[in-house]
């Protein structure tokens, strides 16, 4: 059936609306109502051959959606992470990266085109005006709201036109699976891992600058040292993973002055180790006061005392700094009697 052959009753039917009455501007009324103009019926409306041709288009662009994220998922799961491509011209980049994005791009925009595409060619656009009534809705309104949602249902042929409606929903559902495999990125849960460092029994204390284990000769009464684990190189892959957990700082303080039991019994000769991680935000504790024995965080200024257990004097850290258990081998090096007794880092108590 072409457009020369439909007849006034083939057209899709309009939905009433207000009234457009025409004003005309007075003293009493300066700015008159001009009225909408003349509705113009579409290709569409008047021809289902055209109305065919956009439901296939309609269709191809959320079918086309649908293999974008298929083809998403795809790329994540087949391109290897170190996989490069040139593109001309933007030059060598990621293939991953290129690939999600390109495919990402298309399923989102198909998606779009199609549901625009749909609304300018197949549902009605007929110009509704209506007069401002208040803001509470009175049984009349509420009557000519359904009214017109049912109307506007029915003009939208979504019942009618299932092959739009099937490609929509297939579309639309499956395209929130390339969010759920980007979950895949937050990597396994930690478990255990933020309980333990790799101190160990028996692993020697390194200092950090000169890469060389201690004697308790080393250490001298009111300094400073940082020192890693045995064993814990920079070179390593997993370097930086573990001395976030791992970084020690020791002093040296006169046994006398050592105020708690338990931090005396787990030194050596004076000799106390702990944590560098600040207990607030993870930050490294690098200033030490040499006459109250105190060390600050730079970031937040928490301050600890290492005289009395690592314990909180002032800032928003929320808890004392672990002390790590430390002695002496055979060979007269300082080494390490254990792990931490406690997790550390930041706010693990409330996480754990």
């Amino acid at each position: 059936m072409s457009s020369q052959d439909n007849s006034e009753e083939n057209l899709p039917a309009e939905r009433e609306h207000a009234p457009n009455a025409v004003s005309v501007a007075d003293e009493k009324n300066p700015f008159a109502d001009p009225g909408l103009p003349p509705h113009e019926h579409r290709v569409q409306d008047i021809d289902e051959r055209a109305a065919k041709r956009s439901e296939r288009t309609v269709a191809l662009l959320f079918t086309v959606s649908m293999l974008a994220t298929v083809g998403f998922i795809a790329s994540y799961v087949t391109i290897g992470v170190d996989t490069s491509v040139y593109i001309w011209p933007i030059g060598h980049t990621s293939a991953l990266n290129f690939a999600l994005g390109l495919c990402l791009g298309i399923a989102l925009f198909c998606i779009g085109a199609g549901a625009v595409h749909w609304a300018r060619t197949l549902m009605s656009d007929v110009e509704i005006a209506d007069e401002r009534h208040p803001i509470e809705a009175t049984p009349e309104v509420k009557a000519k709201v359904m009214a017109d949602f049912k109307q506007g249902a029915k003009e939208s042929a979504l019942g009618r036109r299932k092959l739009i409606r099937n490609t929509m929903f297939g579309a639309l559902a499956l395209f929130p699976l390339s969010g759920v495999v980007l979950l895949r990125d937050l990597g396994p849960l930690p478990g255990t891992k933020l309980r333990h460092t790799i101190w160990s029994k028996g692993k020697l204390l390194v200092n950090m600058n000169t890469n060389e284990p201690l004697r308790p000769e080393d250490v001298a009464v009111g300094s400073l040292t940082f020192v890693k684990p045995e064993g814990l190189e920079e070179h390593d892959h997993d370097f930086q993973t573990e001395i976030a957990k791992a970084a020690t700082m020791i002093v040296r303080i006169q046994p006398d002055n050592i105020k708690d039991k338990r931090e005396l019994e787990w030194s050596y000769q004076g000799i106390v180790a702990y944590s560098k991680i600040c207990t607030h935000v993870g930050c490294p504790i690098s200033l030490y006061e040499q006459q109250t024995h105190h060390v600050l965080c730079p970031c937040h200024q928490s301050t600890f005392d290492l005289s009395d257990g690592g314990r909180v004097i002032f800032g928003p850290a929320g808890h004392a700094l672990p002390q790590l258990r430390i002695g002496v081998n055979d060979e007269g090096y300082l080494e390490a009697l254990g792990d931490f007794e406690e997790p550390v880092g930041p706010a693990f108590w409330e996480r754990g």
